[in-house]
């Protein structure tokens, strides 16, 4: 077999980038911070959030892990996002009273992609989106997800579905600032800036391109962080350079394998917690006080 050089791993990229970054220390002035989330007209206790995750097994490997995960991140005052799962799945998940986000895969079957975003709707799911990152597959041909082939969309497509729910839309992948204009344009009121853990080798790391994006979006719609994210400075990091919140997925899948609802409450207050330690040490008292400027990269520029 001839040997070749692959194209780099993205998420050991983004894990760097996130080390790269290192913060100064404020004292003068700090205070007891506060770490409450205002998002489309309602409070939760963190920025840290649960990604948008799929078919996730429950505490030693028994039950609906999704469910289990819903109900750790109502009891720790988070917003829950949910992936690929059918509508009854999400019925239960929004039964767990958690204000959950239904991510909908980007189906070539338009009927799956409209009855899906109803179906979320009826349920009382808190937003809805789609991630178009699953639009192709690695071959470049159209993605092939558990039996159900995926497509592309279009900005009018997008703006369809803007207008077809009365909840926020969301568009996660975004991974550029021309994306993000586009999603701007569409109508959408959110987007997640991620690559999928590592969708595309070689991607940017996000947290790289989310002061472009931020720019861009200008504070007209939340702008959401995922990939990577492993503990309470990583947060930090991620909301000083522009974003609104921030999701955790590994971390969370182990924690509900092992304990379930708690596990995953449990590990979303733990995380929480250090970015408030985070917050203190740099007198940021606010989610939206938190200075960029305490960032600095290890050659001793800003980011």
């Amino acid at each position: 077999m001839v040997q070749r050089e692959k194209a780099m791993d993205s998420n050991a990229i983004t894990r760097a980038y996130f080390d790269e970054l290192l913060v100064e220390m404020r004292h003068m002035d700090a205070v007891v911070p506060d770490t409450r989330l205002e998002l489309y007209g309602e409070t939760f206790a963190t920025p840290v959030m649960t990604a948008a995750l799929s078919h996730l097994k429950g505490k030693g490997g028994e039950g609906d892990g999704m469910v289990q995960m819903a109900e750790g991140a109502k009891t720790a005052g988070a917003v829950n996002w949910a992936g690929m799962g059918d509508e009854a799945q999400f019925d239960a998940i929004a039964a767990s009273g958690a204000r959950s986000i239904k991510i909908i895969k980007p189906y070539a079957d338009e009927t799956l992609v409209l009855s899906r975003l109803e179906r979320a709707e009826a349920a009382g799911a808190f937003a809805v989106g789609m991630d178009l990152d699953h639009s192709f597959g690695a071959n470049g041909q159209p993605d092939f997800v558990l039996g159900y082939t995926m497509r592309p969309r279009t900005m009018r497509e997008i703006e369809g579905y803007v207008k077809r729910t009365r909840l926020p839309f969301i568009v996660k992948g975004v991974l550029s600032a021309v994306d993000a204009q586009k999603c701007l344009d569409a109508g959408v009121r959110g987007i997640v800036v991620s690559h999928h853990h590592g969708i595309l080798p070689s991607a940017v790391p996000p947290l790289l391109v989310l002061p472009e994006i931020v720019r861009v979006v200008g504070g007209r719609i939340p702008v959401f962080v995922d990939c990577g994210v492993m503990n309470g400075m990583d947060v930090f990091k991620a909301l000083a350079l522009g974003a609104t919140a921030v999701s955790v997925g590994r971390p969370v899948m182990n924690a509900v394998l092992e304990n379930g609802a708690q596990g995953a409450a449990d590990l979303l207050g733990e995380i929480t917690a250090e970015l408030a330690g985070a917050m203190a040490r740099t007198a940021s008292p606010d989610l939206r006080h938190i200075d960029r400027s305490v960032l600095w990269r290890r050659d001793g520029s800003r980011p």
